[in-house]
């Protein structure tokens, strides 16, 4: 079967539903024509006969309620029943029950002939974009675990190898974990009372911050998970065990962290590259740039100037970028911060004295240690340098004095 055949088998189908003019489809294959992105907004019923025997490697991918016919043009802003401005898909008329990945796979797709086509612009400036990672985003996705149950140690070790992992032995624990950092799934595990894990799905129900994020409850009676089902709409429960559990799990894991990748590279984009995409502090250059004025700007105006460096034992770049995601959450408006290669962050605090930087900088780490990923069997403790504005200082002796030596920019 061809084009020809596929749309005109549509047609015929679409006549036997909805009265159709045939003025509007001469109209509607005019423009089919005009280029490749109009073509594939307007053909998803041949997408849906082809995309499974071009990438069939994609179809045992767990299926949803998907989109359908989803493009780049499918996005828009709205008001909600309460007045907040969203934005989203806004086109709904071909959903249907599919693998995750076929959403993905047509977005993907209609991206890049967009931008072929100069309809999606990625810069106002002609530079190149930062290059999205390769890298599955479970690589990058953080899982908080609550829970004190006999399934405890099963579900950090099945959750632990695949994400990063924080666990909770309490909710007072796991409060604090999700006021100080972005997570890109909460499992609650066995141990808590049905009034407890109620209260729990309630709280990330009513609470913007949660109510999309995947959630999953190992056990649980189904009366009391039911009532969350619509209000939770990433919400899993499965009484099958902890791999069970997971394996259901990583699916809406992974679509989390990806959105979340693409809304830092956004924020990179909108910065014209002055924001990191990794950590959401500012990239090396612009650090450098901004420490020069504002060491110039406290000489001039007599005001202080601090400047502290948070290094950590036994990290490597996965553990250092969360400290530095975490980190970004912590940053006064006036501040500023950046991760380096050797995997440390320094960070500026503006109209700021010595005494006051130490209060600040003890803060920020006691949260690090708290809240940010760590080696297994291991507690991460930030080791924390301060120096502060001296008279006749510059920056590389300002450096000097955190580090030993200013390092390489």
């Amino acid at each position: 079967m061809d084009i020809r055949e596929a749309t005109s088998g549509y047609e015929r189908w679409l006549k036997q539903c909805v009265p159709l003019l045939q003025g509007d489809l001469d109209l509607k294959h005019r423009l089919m024509a005009a280029d490749v992105f109009s073509f594939l907004r307007a053909t998803f019923y041949r997408w849906s006969q082809l995309w499974p025997e071009l990438c069939a490697e994609t179809t045992a991918a767990p299926r949803v309620l998907a989109v359908g016919d989803l493009h780049v043009e499918n996005f828009g802003t709205w008001r909600d029943a309460e007045g907040r401005l969203i934005w989203g898909v806004n086109d709904f008329d071909e959903t249907a029950t599919l693998p995750y990945t076929q959403d993905l796979v047509r977005l993907a797709t209609s991206a890049l002939m967009a931008v072929e086509e100069s309809r999606l612009t990625l810069s106002s400036r002609g530079e190149l974009p930062p290059e999205l990672p390769s890298s599955d985003p479970l690589d990058d996705a953080t899982v908080l675990l609550i829970g004190r149950g006999r399934c405890f140690p099963a579900l950090s070790v099945t959750l632990g190898e695949r994400v990063g992992l924080i666990g909770a032995l309490s909710v007072e624990s796991a409060a604090r974990t999700l006021n100080a950092r972005d997570i890109d799934g909460i499992v609650i595990g066995d141990g808590f009372g049905p009034r407890i894990v109620e209260a729990l799905l309630t709280v990330f129900a009513e609470d913007v911050r949660f109510r999309d994020l995947p959630v999953a409850v190992l056990g649980g009676h189904p009366a009391t998970i039911e009532p969350f089902f619509l209000g939770l709409p990433n919400l899993e429960r499965t009484a099958e065990g902890p791999e069970r559990l997971v394996e259901r799990f990583m699916p809406y894991v992974r679509v989390h962290a990806f959105g979340q990748r693409l809304r830092r590279m956004l924020k990179s984009l909108d910065a014209h590259g002055m924001v990191d995409p990794d950590t959401g502090l500012l990239a090396n250059e612009a650090f450098w740039r901004d420490l020069n004025r504002a060491v110039d700007d406290a000489e001039k105006r007599g005001i202080g100037l601090s400047i502290a460096r948070f290094s950590f034992a036994h990290a490597n770049r996965r553990l250092s970028v969360d400290a530095a995601r975490v980190l970004s959450r912590l940053m006064r408006q006036v501040d500023f911060a950046c991760r380096e290669a050797d995997n440390s962050i320094f960070a500026v605090f503006t109209e700021t004295d010595l005494r006051e930087a130490h209060v600040i900088a003890r803060r920020i780490a006691s949260v690090l240690k708290n809240t940010m990923l760590a080696p297994e069997k291991k507690q991460i403790d930030a080791a924390v340098t301060l120096a502060t504005l001296k008279a006749n200082d510059n920056v590389d002796s300002l450096i000097a004095r955190v580090v030993g030596e200013a390092p390489a920019r």
